[in-house]
């Protein structure tokens, strides 16, 4: 009140949602129908839209120094960008466009310990009658699940943070093109609970000459 009164400026303190390559939370773009077509046949997903909205936007940052930013459609998909050393678009390492296949609910904590111990890293992972092969393999005969940390910011201001712990299948459709599975348990604490699911998504590689940013 006292800010109105003496022309003060007021100041929104919160974080502001990660940009990147013209993309931004409540932003549109659209996806090359021509290459949706061509690749869609390949794939497990049906129906990919080319329009999207973006409605959430996420961040990790990786032990690496490298970063993910996910921003998530109203398609149930999200565009991942990765960059490496730095966040201007010349870092940018590489670009998938991701869909939900499934996502299921952990229920207790003695099945949130056995899908972490066993239920997300395999060296093969079967989907649709299709075999993907596990990209990280770690030396030894044990590959771990990946420990990340999201935070999320919603259109709302809502801003949150979720524990995954992942691993990467891929499988050539092509000479050129593969099909990417990414196998997540996800944990959030919420009113001093854990909600916790397992959620199985694909993705393919998008050019960044794919994308047209609408506004």
């Amino acid at each position: 009140m006292f800010s109105k009164l003496f022309g003060k400026k007021e100041t929104n303190n919160k974080p502001k949602a990660p940009e990147i390559m013209g993309l931004y939370l409540g932003g549109s773009f659209e996806l090359d129908p021509l290459k949706l077509r061509l690749i869609e046949p390949e794939l497990v997903i049906e129906k990919a839209a080319s329009q999207h909205i973006i409605q959430a936007v996420g961040e990790v940052n990786l032990d690496t120094g490298g970063k993910i930013l996910r921003f998530y459609t109203d398609d149930d998909a999200y565009l991942q960008v990765i960059l490496d050393g730095g966040d201007t678009q010349n870092h940018i390492t590489d670009v998938k466009l991701w869909y939900f296949y499934e996502t299921k609910t952990i229920g207790s904590d003695i099945q949130w310990k056995q899908t972490v111990d066993s239920g997300i890293s395999t060296p093969t992972y079967s989907l649709e009658g299709h075999q993907y092969q596990r990209v990280w393999d770690a030396v030894g005969e044990e590959s771990p699940p990946v420990a990340m940390t999201e935070k999320t910011y919603e259109e709302d201001g809502d801003i949150s943070e979720t524990d995954q712990f992942v691993m990467l299948y891929e499988r050539a459709i092509n000479a050129e093109e593969t099909e990417t599975v990414l196998i997540s348990a996800e944990e959030k604490l919420i009113n001093n609970n854990f909600d916790r699911c397992l959620v199985v998504s694909t993705g393919f590689n998008i050019g960044q000459a794919d994308i047209t940013i609408n506004g």
